[in-house]
């Protein structure tokens, strides 16, 4: 029999009430800004497809 002892349990999130609270956000927000935000992620997605990744290899 195994026993874990040194194993931290971290309290549940409560994924449902995070989920409803940022859709009534959403719902709330004004066309407008519902606009600003579409093309804001336009801009992140423009600029993300056409990024290069670049690294080297550590020691």
């Amino acid at each position: 029999m195994k026993s874990k002892t040194n194993i931290v349990e971290e309290p549940l999130a409560d994924y449902k009430k995070a989920e409803e609270d940022l859709l009534r956000k959403a719902l709330s927000s004004s066309y407008t800004e519902r606009f600003h935000t579409m093309t804001r992620l336009m801009k992140m997605n423009i600029i993300l497809k056409s990024a290069k990744v670049i690294h080297k290899k550590m020691d």
